[in-house]
């Protein structure tokens, strides 16, 4: 199927600085006060090193080429360890009319802050890409969520060893518990591929109107439906690379997989696609979606806080971001897919998603329910 836009094929270093002082800058500095009269926009990441390098290394730097006078300050949260340590600082900045130490940010827990009416409102008219964004995306997001980019989690496999790779879960499982040691994930709270891996699992079994209800907001009541889903997890440890043992972070994975200690593994399809370009996956290594259920992809949203000293700064940063060079710059830097219309995009770029399947993508659980899940999944997964 064709897509209009990447987001409509969806739709289906580190910042423990940050705890929570060393990226808050003086409203002074964040208003343009001082030498030279710089506006500073800080970007506060919560994420893997792929999105800090996509600010700090290309859109940071384009947009002060093109904004003299403008400096981007990005931070970084590696993992979104302190997810809800920023959120309770993000939540105490609103309260007190306080800045909350950052202008924009780009992480997972940006619709909760939304729905917690912790971000500045946004709409086409102070946006201009929300126009051309399908309107459950930009919905999924909240009152005050951009999307910007997305991606999808996909399976990778090393064709030496895997000349034929499962097509769905069930398919996957039986081929776990068939080559002892050759797969793996990380922990889900370390990164979302293994997050992804996970919630597929617990998926297997949970009612399709539960799901639904999980994925939109919190209920600690539906978690019971994840108890199967624990239980088949727990289950793989003696099959898993290191038996029960599991890599930190998306990287870590990345890195067995061109090493050849594993012959397969969920990954992010930015972050491989990347590798793959340039030579840190051997291309051997190829990706493929599975179904039954599929992995989860969805987008991802930047949030302007309630309380920034530096509104205006911010909305010009993500409505610069949002123009269509930028918007290739995220295809080409990360393999991401872009939020606006692919017809706005190169020709050359084009063509990188004009088969996009937009069946096999689903939405991942509401960021609380998330939270509950990465929890429970230390205390009933890992170990022997």
């Amino acid at each position: 199927m064709k897509l209009r836009t990447a987001f409509g094929a969806m739709a289906a270093v580190t910042a423990a600085a940050l705890a929570l002082s060393g990226c808050a800058q003086s409203s002074t500095a964040a208003k343009g006060g001082g030498a030279g009269d710089v506006k500073t926009v800080r970007v506060f990441i919560s994420g893997d090193t792929n999105i800090q390098k996509l600010w700090a290394n290309s859109l940071g730097p384009a947009f002060e080429k093109a904004n003299p006078g403008y400096k981007v300050q990005v931070t970084l949260d590696l993992h979104g360890e302190h997810d809800a340590q920023t959120m309770a600082k993000l939540a105490a900045s609103v309260a007190q009319k306080k800045d909350p130490g950052f202008d924009v940010v780009d992480g997972g827990f940006v619709p909760k802050a939304s729905t917690a009416n912790l971000l500045d409102p946004v709409d086409s008219s102070k946006i201009s890409a929300l126009a051309d964004i399908p309107a459950d995306v930009v919905k999924a997001g909240g009152t005050g969520g951009i999307p910007y980019r997305g991606s999808s989690v996909l399976l990778a496999y090393d064709t030496k060893t895997v000349p034929a790779p499962p097509k769905t879960l069930d398919d996957l499982l039986a081929w776990i518990k068939a080559h002892p040691g050759k797969f793996t994930y990380n922990s889900p709270k370390s990164g979302g591929s293994g997050g992804s891996f996970v919630a597929t699992v617990l998926d297997k079994y949970v009612p399709a109107d539960a799901r639904q209800k999980m994925t939109v907001g919190y209920d600690k009541g539906l978690e019971s439906n994840w108890n199967q889903g624990f239980a088949t997890l727990h289950g793989l440890n003696p099959y898993v690379y290191q038996k029960g043992v599991y890599p930190n972070g998306n990287q870590q994975v990345l890195d067995l997989l061109a090493n050849g200690q594993i012959s397969m593994a969920p990954v992010w399809s930015d972050m491989f696609t990347t590798a793959v370009a340039n030579g840190a996956i051997p291309s051997t290594i190829k990706s493929t979606q599975i179904s039954d259920p599929s992995f989860t992809g969805g987008a991802a949203y930047l949030g302007i806080p309630a309380n920034s000293p530096s509104k205006d700064a911010a909305v010009k940063l993500v409505n610069f971001v949002e123009q269509p060079e930028q918007q290739a710059m995220i295809v080409k830097d990360i393999s991401g897919y872009p939020a606006i219309s692919i017809d706005k995009l190169p020709q050359e770029l084009q063509a990188k998603f004009a088969n996009a399947d937009t069946n096999n993508l689903r939405k991942g659980y509401f960021d609380s329910m998330s939270k509950d899940l990465n929890q429970l999944w230390d205390q009933k997964v890992p170990g022997k």
